[in-house]
């Protein structure tokens, strides 16, 4: 499909008379253009609410999504500003629209991200194209971006407290169709502990709509049972846990609380290295060289660096995350 500058494509419509051999046509996905040839492409919504000609949001099925199309709306091309909201890339995937073969191109690559090469590094994570200024893009494209990461997958995205990991690995899983959102920790009291609450509402609220959370401890059947992406969140929480259901965090630990815990360590190793899941985990660096004051502390920390050191060797990508970036580490 070729689309000349006889027109400009916006994402209220288009700029200009269309020419015949065109059709364009406002679709709840975004603006999707037509041509003689039978191909197709779509410019896709970054904002939410019903496009000038689409259907109203009373039309749509209860819980669907403005995105959603039915499977053989399939386009061949696909353009997103990928800054904005680049969920939809996920979104469009989930609903069909993009396929195996539609090239999805990346645009918006502005002030609002520091550079290019961080854009192009979001781009290739989701599996899309991004083409320079006065670039001309054939559909299918002559070069393809690096496929994106896909099941089996493993990434461990570790740092420390407020330095950006777990926003690094939502924003991995953000072009992905189907994703499980594993929160091993507790299920918020907001009146016991309406902080805490409150920071958990903040990150359900910032995740796409059609991701699926599991409040669960039981990490290890959750990855051998589950395909697509899994977003877990986080380790560190999920030792707590397991610490205290072996009695570690009591002043005279069980004899066998030690073992307890290596057996649940060794059960959760195995599921990672066997999963057939793309797996992101978000962990603690709980060491960095500080020394604990007590027992438990110390506990902590040991065997949280030790499990991070573990679960690291049998990932294929370790990132550490700091001050909002991230590095990749070999």
């Amino acid at each position: 499909m070729t689309v000349d500058d006889r027109f400009r494509i916006r994402e209220a419509g288009v700029v200009g008379p269309v020419p015949p051999e065109y059709t364009v046509t406002p679709t709840p996905d975004g603006v999707r253009v037509d041509g003689a040839d039978g191909g197709r492409l779509l410019y896709a919504r970054s904002t939410q609410g019903p496009l000038p000609g689409g259907p109203p949001a009373d039309a749509r099925p209860a819980g669907s999504s403005v995105y959603s199309s039915a499977p053989e709306q399939q386009v061949d091309m696909v353009i997103v500003d990928a800054v904005r909201r680049p969920e939809v890339i996920g979104e469009l995937r989930r609903s069909g629209v993009i396929g195996v073969t539609t090239a999805v191109v990346a645009v918006g690559g502005d002030h609002r991200v520091r550079s290019p090469q961080e854009f192009a590094r979001r781009a290739r994570l989701w599996g899309a194209l991004v083409p320079g200024d006065g670039t001309v893009v054939s559909c299918p494209p002559a070069v393809w971006p690096e496929s994106r990461p896909r099941g089996p997958h493993r990434t461990l995205v570790t740092g420390g407290a407020r330095s950006g990991k777990s926003r690094e690995a939502e924003l991995r899983l953000l072009a992905e169709p189907k994703v499980v959102y594993a929160a091993t920790g507790p299920v918020p009291d907001a009146e016991a502990d309406p902080e805490w609450a409150e920071r958990v509402a903040r990150h359900v609220r910032r995740r796409p709509w059609w991701w699926r959370t599991e409040q669960t401890t039981d990490l290890a059947v959750l990855l051998r049972r589950t395909r697509g992406a899994v977003l877990v969140d986080c380790l560190g929480t999920w030792l707590t846990w397991v610490m205290g259901e072996c009695g570690l965090w009591e002043e005279d630990p069980p004899r066998d609380a030690e073992e307890r815990v290596e057996a649940a360590v060794h059960d959760l190793l195995e599921a990672w290295r066997s999963t057939q899941a793309y797996v992101v985990a978000v962990t603690n660096e709980a060491g960095s060289g500080v020394v604990p004051p007590t027992r438990s502390g110390r506990l902590f920390r040991d065997h949280l660096g030790l499990l991070n050191q573990w679960v690291g060797a049998e990932s294929e990508d370790v990132l550490l995350a700091t001050a909002g970036r991230v590095v990749e580490l070999p």
